[in-house]
């Protein structure tokens, strides 16, 4: 291969080299040392390999690659856990948020800690502290925030370059130290990962209880000639009656029927709901509607017509207009019961009954294509990437803060893919894209990510190690990573008992880091990881741009003072 073929500087040049970093660095993450791999952080080391060689890209090639993979990587990911976003947020927002807001703390003491004690130079520390806890944003916050507070030009060029090395040896550890963390922690808790699955999937079972049928004879003699829609335990519950057995006939409910003594009911709802329902009506019949001959039937019907969705089950009224009933929506593998209040979205499964060809009049209504879930809605896809990017480059000020705080090219994305999911629709735009399409641009772009940040790195990484103090600076940046992730990792395990896979993704969350997500859900194979990360990222992003402003206002004294000791070209511990 000549060397004009991985020249960095041209368009095929920049291809080729990223495209071997991902290849090599995706083939060295799949070996497994009992049990053990590097995943996707393979991709960074093979980037720092090549960058040490001078395999390079060209720096503004390289930096827009690394922020069009992050784009991809965080909007697929708030797509992925928008529509479940909110519950989770209400069944564990404020203990997650408290947890990850505790790792930053402990992340500020530490670096504090390692600047008195370890008589580390501010500005370095400033640099250490972003970069072992891989958080760009927070550097270049604090670097404004330091070219502001240093009153004069030979002051701020001392110090310029000190966080940018601190920010490059911290980096590469920050990223794999946390993927240590999750694996110790498993190890020394023995954790299996199915258990944990099973035990979450247990307990959203306990949250959201499974559907169940029965048949309700009609033995009350106060429901004798009143509406479906008028009984009691009925209305406003999450029950649905499917199909009524009536002087000799079974038939399609509708609200307005009229209901008399020996009538059956079939209801679909949850098990409690149901006994209260019994105790009400009469008692449970003998009668299976299911099986009793007849021309009704059920059939599973795919929401992917615009015009249906955002619209609830009471509007489409289809028990009224078609004599069919919607008794269940099947929504990211959860079943739910369709009470009229329900608002159904693209790509929910519904299950409709009633005679064949009023169900094909739904089916017209609903559209029912499959092949419409499996391409890409691309417009819609790009459109909300741009909006994610302008809401992330909207400055906003906080009480007390120096600078304004933006949320970045991760947080503005990730906010409006989130948002965008649980929308669903607007107009004749349709924010679903299929598990698939999620998954290729979520890796895409996580690789292209590592691949472009290990590329920048590895033409200064080995010579900053070496010289000077540098593997002191990685053995604190290391410090700076671990203590508060171990720290809050056994307190979630032993104090709180945090299932593990959710423990994994606030982890990731609390240090904003994407390969660690990347790495949580690919050992875990479960969504819980990206629901903990989605609720306390937002939190956590503010935070740790905060954090960078808050430790250079703290520290502007002591960097002033250490200015006469530091050396402007290279790494050193002030006298």
């Amino acid at each position: 291969m000549s060397a004009a073929l991985l020249d960095g500087t041209t368009a095929a040049g920049a291809v080729l080299v990223l495209s071997l970093v991902a290849a090599l660095g995706l083939a060295l993450g799949a070996v497994r040392f009992r049990g053990v791999g590097l995943g996707i952080a393979g991709v960074l080391f093979v980037g720092i390999a090549f960058g040490h060689f001078g395999l390079l890209v060209e720096e503004r090639t390289r930096e827009f690659v690394r922020e069009l993979g992050l784009v991809f990587f965080v909007y697929s990911i708030g797509l992925q856990v928008g529509p479940g976003f909110l519950a989770s947020l209400r069944r564990h927002g404020l203990r997650l948020n408290l947890l990850a807001a505790s790792v930053v703390v402990l992340g500020v003491a530490t670096a504090l800690v390692l600047h008195f004690a370890g008589g580390i130079e501010p500005a370095a520390v400033v640099g250490l502290l972003s970069g072992a806890t891989t958080n760009t944003p927070s550097l270049a916050a604090a670097q404004q925030a330091l070219k502001e507070a240093l009153p004069d030009a030979a002051a701020r060029a001392a110090t310029a370059k000190l966080p940018g090395l601190g920010y490059a040896v911290a980096y590469p550890f920050g990223v794999l130290g946390i993927i240590l963390v999750m694996v110790g922690v498993r190890a020394a808790f023995r954790v299996s990962i199915k258990k944990e699955a099973d035990d979450l999937e247990r307990s959203r079972a306990a949250e959201a209880p499974p559907l169940a049928r029965a048949n309700l004879e009609v033995a009350n003699p106060n429901l004798d000639g009143m509406a479906l829609e008028r009984v009691p335990s009925l209305a406003g519950s999450g029950i649905v009656v499917s199909r009524v057995w009536q002087d000799g006939t079974l038939q399609v409910p509708r609200p307005e029927t009229p209901l008399r003594l020996g009538d059956v009911l079939l209801a679909v709802g949850t098990r409690e709901e149901l006994d209260a329902l019994r105790v009400v009506v009469g008692k449970e019949s003998s009668l299976d509607l299911r099986r009793m001959p007849s021309a009704i039937t059920s059939k599973r019907l795919i929401v992917t017509r615009t015009a249906a969705t955002g619209k609830t089950v009471a509007a489409l009224d289809f028990a009224r207009r078609f004599g069919v009933q919607i008794t269940r929506v099947s929504r990211a593998e959860v079943e739910m019961s369709a009470t009229p209040d329900f608002e159904l979205q693209y790509g929910d499964t519904v299950l409709a009954v009633g005679e064949p060809g009023d169900i094909q009049k739904v089916a017209a209504e609903l559209g029912d294509s499959p092949k419409s879930l499996h391409y890409p809605h691309l417009v819609p896809m790009f459109a909300g990437m741009a909006l994610g990017i302008v809401v992330g480059s909207w400055p906003f000020s906080l009480p007390g803060v120096p600078a304004p705080v933006r949320l970045g090219l991760a947080g503005g994305p990730l906010l409006v893919a989130i948002a965008l999911a649980r929308i669903g629709t607007i107009g004749p735009l349709v924010w679903y894209m299929p598990i698939s399409a999620n998954y290729a641009l979520r890796e895409t772009g996580i690789v292209l990510f590592l691949a472009a940040v290990g590329l920048g790195a590895g033409d200064v990484f080995v010579e900053t190690l070496v010289r000077g103090d540098g593997l002191y600076w990685m053995a604190c940046g290391a410090a700076i990573t671990v203590v508060p992730l171990l720290a809050v990792a056994v307190f979630a395990r032993l104090a709180l008992r945090l299932n593990y896979l959710t423990l994994c993704g606030l982890l990731a969350g609390s240090m904003t880091d994407p390969p660690a997500l990347s790495f949580a859900t690919a050992v875990s194979g479960s969504e819980a990881p990206s629901v903990a990360y989605a609720t306390v990222y937002p939190l956590t992003r503010i935070l740790r741009v905060l954090s960078g402003q808050l430790l250079v206002t703290c520290l502007v004294r002591d960097c002033v003072g250490a200015v006469p000791g530091c050396s402007a070209g290279g790494i050193g511990v002030a006298p």
